[in-house]
């Protein structure tokens, strides 16, 4: 069973940057594309990023390409999500999640594994 425990988020002003991280456990790590989603209050949950099982791929959603940047350490068994110049449509409880699809696939199919989620907080 993977287990996937988020950490990094926390309240910011527009235009900070904070870097979430993902710790994963149980299967094999470089098995699993990973991804970061993300829901709003009132909204449903969206893809933010998802990147293949080496690194060598990454998808973005529109909302955070050229601010956002996804990455992961194999050998750490985490993922990462740096997040630049933020702006208080940003603030969303952030997932990181896991799956044994691509993450090509991620951005339209969601994951199989969540984890419980890290608030980030945007003020204006």
């Amino acid at each position: 069973q993977v287990q996937l425990a988020e950490s990094g988020g926390g309240l910011v002003q527009a235009g900070d940057s904070l870097r979430l991280s993902c710790a994963v456990s149980g299967g094999t790590f470089s098995n699993y594309a990973m991804g970061w989603f993300r829901q709003a209050p009132g909204e449903e949950r969206d893809f933010v990023a998802t990147i293949s099982w080496s690194g060598s791929s990454t998808y973005y959603a529109d909302s955070a390409k050229g601010r956002f940047t996804i990455s992961r350490d194999n050998a750490k068994k985490k993922v990462y999500l740096q997040m630049n110049s933020l702006k208080p449509e940003d603030t969303a409880v952030y997932y990181c999640t896991a799956d044994l699809s691509t993450a090509r696939f991620m951005t339209i199919g969601g994951a199989r594994y969540w984890g419980q989620g890290t608030q980030v907080t945007v003020s204006s």
